[in-house]
């Protein structure tokens, strides 16, 4: 029997019957970003860089802003005045050719800026580091920076006024100068130099400045000397001596010049304003007694000048309470109103006098209105003398 002949349709696959249980296959795709519970904080990572960045550009931002503030601080105060308060003025030279760094380095040296750095740094950026002038100046310690550098831009054109008051002392004119600028040793040097004027006629030359340094305001250059301010006051001193024929009027009354003055300064420190011809007139009446001028102010003098206590029975020529005449010399430096009227005393004929507590001056023809003056007059005063 011949085999069967093959079927011409196709095969059908067979078909097996699907569990319920198994998953279905899906078709391969695209690979996805993965976000699954393993990786939930990839996102959020970037931005928490990006955050951190921000944060430490800010935190460096404002370390800049610190630093550059505190230098900008600094160097403001650094430009402030060295002393606000201060009055006195400081005597600099500033030579020819000097740098900007030995400008600085003076002014530092003479307690005029706070710092030479900050000094330069303003130059520089102000562009005025090379129009610094040479010359003399009288700068203060109560100057900012910026006010000294103006004042170094003008040059050589400093004047100033220095005053001298009638009654004071050459200790007290010393200061004076002191306090404008001048160094102790130019000072001292002035006071102990040789001066050619007739105004030092009957002057020993043993005797100092004092009485001699006329009391004025004069207008005088930031370089001039203390002789050249000296000289000065020697002049003017001299013309009102010779517009108020002075020698010739001391002499009608017998003194010199030099006693004049020296008599006129006594007046000065006891007048308390308006009486200095009365007062002349009484120590000429004791004068011409033989009186001690009894002056308080004359044993005061010496005392504070030789650094003793204020005794009423110092022993010195210059306590008028202990010895008769005139003292030694001058006691201080008499006004204009002093120096007449010793050249043209009071027609009176008082032997004494007190300033009383209330400033009036009390004038006595004996001695028992004068104690009646100290006790009605003079309970305070009298009893600090």
């Amino acid at each position: 029997v011949p085999p069967p002949a093959p079927s011409l349709e196709p095969a059908q696959p067979s078909v097996q019957p699907l569990s319920v249980d198994e998953p279905v296959p899906l078709p391969p795709t695209a690979p996805q970003p993965i976000e699954s519970p393993s990786n939930p904080n990839a996102p959020v990572k970037s931005k928490n860089k990006k955050r951190r960045i921000i944060i430490w550009g800010c935190i460096a931002l404002g370390v800049l802003i610190v630093i550059f503030g505190s230098i900008f601080a600094w160097y403001q105060v650094q430009l402030s005045p060295v002393d606000a308060k201060s009055q006195n003025k400081v005597l600099i030279t500033i030579p020819t050719g000097a740098t900007p760094n030995a400008i600085a380095s003076t002014l530092k040296d003479k307690k005029l800026i706070r710092n030479e750095d900050a000094f330069l740094w303003y130059t520089r950026i102000t562009g005025t580091q090379n129009y610094l002038q040479a010359g003399t100046y009288r700068l203060s310690a109560a100057e900012s920076t910026q006010a000294i550098v103006d004042h170094l831009k003008n040059g050589n054109v400093d004047t100033f006024n220095i005053t001298f008051l009638p009654g004071a002392t050459l200790a007290q004119n010393r200061k004076v100068f002191l306090d404008a600028g001048y160094t102790a040793e130019e000072v001292d040097t002035a006071f102990k130099a040789s001066y050619d004027s007739p105004l030092f006629d009957g002057k020993p030359a043993s005797a100092d400045l004092e009485g001699y340094i006329y009391g004025d305001t004069y207008n005088v250059g930031a370089g001039d000397s203390v002789q050249t301010i000296l000289t000065m006051a020697f002049n003017e001193y001299y013309k009102t001596i010779q517009a108020n024929d002075l020698v010739a009027k001391y002499q009608a009354h017998g003194l010199s010049l030099y006693q004049g003055i020296t008599l006129a300064s006594i007046v000065q420190r006891e007048a308390a304003g308006g009486d200095e011809s009365q007062i002349a007139q009484v120590f000429y009446s004791r004068l011409a007694q033989n009186m001690p001028l009894g002056s308080d102010v004359t044993y005061q003098y010496i005392a504070d000048k030789t650094g003793v206590p204020r005794d009423p029975n110092l022993d010195s020529p210059y306590n008028t309470r202990r010895y008769p005449g005139l003292p030694p010399g001058p006691i201080s430096v008499p006004g204009k109103a002093a120096l007449l009227a010793v050249a043209n005393p009071a027609d009176t004929h008082y032997l004494f006098f007190l300033n009383g507590d209330d400033n009036v001056t009390y004038f006595a023809t004996t001695n028992e209105e004068h104690e009646a003056n100290i006790k009605n007059h003079c309970q305070v005063k009298c009893q600090a003398l």
